[in-house]
């Protein structure tokens, strides 16, 4: 909420532009990376957030981010399992970012921002009635403080890589502080308007000393967010409880959120327990990843009395999921073997077989967006691939890759013979009961991966391998270590997923980026290092319009996909949520959004008299 200074401020920039990169160089209270942003400055909430739902009850939640436990209070660190959402519910942002536009951000912790007319820095106006949850107000030290610490070896390099495009912060007076750019990108702004904000009295002794910001680790948070810890139980629960006192609560850009007044997090070992929790009303909400528990275990009692429902809903750009390869394995150097891989996976069987044709093929980095590439290459496209010929497989200047089918005529059979030609092609013969190089040595590849429920996924892409004389095995391993062997490169191939984006910007680079590939903890998982792949990228982040970062990021992906850095797999078309009856959503639902976040960000407990409501029309709707 804007104190009387704010809005005089505000209104001295009335009719300034609002797109970036305009000539004019003024406070706004919204930004976007292109065009306008979607909402005035007056406006009152986002369409999708319902500020009139009830703000009371509780939610319990299942496993978040594939958790199984968790050791540590810290999300900014690269050792240990932070606690569920942590991150989320206790540090807000300079910014919030809308969930129903490519890019753009509204007034939170900062209540305006000016964008230097060259892209090269951006100065941002921090509330002043922005508050700590201890009371201290929060100020433009404070900013700079948490930028300095997350881009320090002290947390985690994935923050590092996020904000590796500002230079430095600099601390203009109590509530201002600009951050310069080291390169002068359109996204530059909205990347600083990310940045979490946390005290730095966070760790403080009694004494007056602070811990060293890595070993800070179970110390409650001092918090800039919503929420506060309220419980703990063991490393397997966790509550938090809406602090009363939360001084954003009425921003346009909150309203109508979190309206929860408590949620527990209940971590369970495996998907069984969990989905045999919900089914016995223990937890509130499940959101499901398996299509086979969709289609066969969402029933029973508590479907059939109406306290449980199941809920499909629309979403918008699809995943990046596939069993990726580390190329920092000899094995996996040569793309014609990583092209083999590709070709001895079955997804077709798969979806008909196990999944019950719920699922779509990922054929794109970008699918289910207008980034990623289709048909022949636009002249846009061919004029950023054509200075890289010489780098980049030739076969993106032709029509984008079709994967691999078994729908007749094809089968698995062919595929798998032109897997064995790539295979011969790179080296690799079969001899003496095994695939084999010129040395003699056997190709063997473990499989890593921290779900139950994949081994029916990978058992038969082994058994396909197996029939190339590829010795394969999988390795089940619990979450806490297999993040840290993710994190350090410990593994030989590994299911991953790369969340959707609205518009590809900054993780492109900690994704992809060459710099990235050694750096430990870092999101290159593959191990992606490429002249052209940077050039790329580097084309997408300097993109003046959109026209111009479409061609760049259909261009990215041919290249990705030629590369054959991963095997595609699949993507669910929306969201499975199951929950109870008792609570309610907004009736719109965003363009693009976290599923889990969107329940513990927008649902809400309905009244007494709803939900009486509801259990009237449920039984009316069974007897009939």
């Amino acid at each position: 909420m804007r104190l009387p200074g704010t809005a005089a401020r505000i209104a001295l920039c009335a009719g300034a532009c609002l797109a970036l990169g305009a000539v004019c160089a003024q406070a706004r209270p919204s930004i976007a990376q292109y065009d306008e942003p979607k909402y005035p400055a007056g406006f009152t909430h986002f369409d999708y957030a319902d500020p009139t739902a009830p703000s009371d009850g509780k939610l319990s939640f299942q496993n978040f981010d594939e958790l199984q436990s968790y050791d540590s209070l810290n999300p900014f660190l690269v050792r240990g399992a932070p606690a569920p959402d942590i991150q989320h519910l206790m540090f807000d942002t300079l910014m919030q970012r809308s969930w129903d536009e490519l890019a753009s951000e509204y007034p939170l912790i900062a209540d305006d921002v000016e964008v230097a007319p060259d892209l090269g820095s951006a100065t941002f106006h921090i509330n002043p009635a922005a508050r700590f949850s201890n009371g201290d107000p929060i100020t433009a030290a404070d900013v700079k403080y948490s930028f300095d610490t997350l881009t320090s070896p002290k947390a985690s390099p994935l923050f590092n890589a996020q904000f590796s495009v500002i230079k430095s912060a600099t601390v203009i007076d109590k509530n201002t502080i600009r951050f310069e750019f080291k390169h002068a990108e359109r996204d530059a702004a909205l990347i600083a308007g990310d940045l979490p904000i946390f005290s730095p009295k966070w760790g403080m002794r009694a004494d007056g000393t602070r811990l060293p910001f890595d070993q800070i680790a179970n110390e409650p948070p001092i918090a800039s967010g919503p929420y506060l810890i309220e419980s703990r139980k063991n490393d397997k629960q966790i509550t938090y409880r809406r602090n009363p006192d939360y001084w954003a609560a009425n921003l346009p850009s909150r309203r109508g959120m979190f309206r929860f007044a408590s949620i527990t997090f209940k971590l369970y070992r495996d998907h069984y327990t969990q989905l045999e929790a919900f089914k016995a009303g223990d937890t509130d909400v499940l959101v499901e990843y398996s299509a086979t528990q969709w289609a066969r275990k969402y029933v029973g009692k508590n479907f059939d009395n109406g306290l449980l429902k199941k809920g499909e809903f629309a979403d918008g750009p699809a995943q990046m999921q596939g069993l990726l390869m580390n190329l920092r394995k000899p094995m996996f150097q040569d793309p014609r073997v990583r092209h083999a891989l590709t070709m001895a996976f079955d997804y077709d069987w798969m979806n008909r077989m196990m999944f019950y044709g719920q699922y779509r093929r990922t054929s794109s980095y970008f699918a289910a967006s207008p980034f990623g590439a289709t048909g022949m290459p636009g002249p846009k496209e061919l004029a950023l691939l054509e200075p890289l010929r010489a780098d980049v497989p030739p076969e993106v200047f032709g029509p984008m890759l079709k994967q691999p089918t078994t729908i007749a005529p094809d089968s698995l059979r062919g595929n798998l013979r032109v897997a064995r030609d790539l295979l011969a092609q790179a080296g690799w013969h079969y001899r003496d009961g095994a695939l084999r190089d010129a040395n003699g040595t056997p190709m063997t590849i473990e499989i890593m991966d921290d779900q139950p429920g994949m081994d029916r996924l990978i058992l038969p892409y082994m058994q396909a391998l197996g029939m190339l004389g590829i010795q394969a095995h999988m390795r089940e391993i619990d979450s806490a270590l297999y993040q840290k062997r993710l994190d350090n490169f410990e593994y030989d191939m590994t299911t991953f997923i790369y969340p959707p984006v609205t518009i590809p910007g900054a993780e492109l680079t900690r994704r992809f980026g060459s710099a990235a590939a050694s750096e430990v903890g870092s999101e290159n998982y593959p191990g992606v290092r490429s002249k052209a792949v940077d050039s790329l990228i580097h084309s997408a982040l300097s993109a003046d319009n959109l026209d111009d970062l479409e061609a760049a990021t259909r261009a990215l992906d041919r290249v990705l996909i030629y590369s054959f850095y991963i095997v595609p797999e699949y993507y669910a078309p929306g969201a499975r949520i199951g929950y109870k009856s008792t609570l309610g959503h907004p009736d719109k639902v965003p363009t693009t959004y976290v599923y889990e976040d969107w329940v513990i960000d927008y649902w809400y407990r309905k009244t007494p008299a709803a939900q009486t409501a509801s259990s009237t029309a449920a039984t009316a709707a069974t007897a009939h």
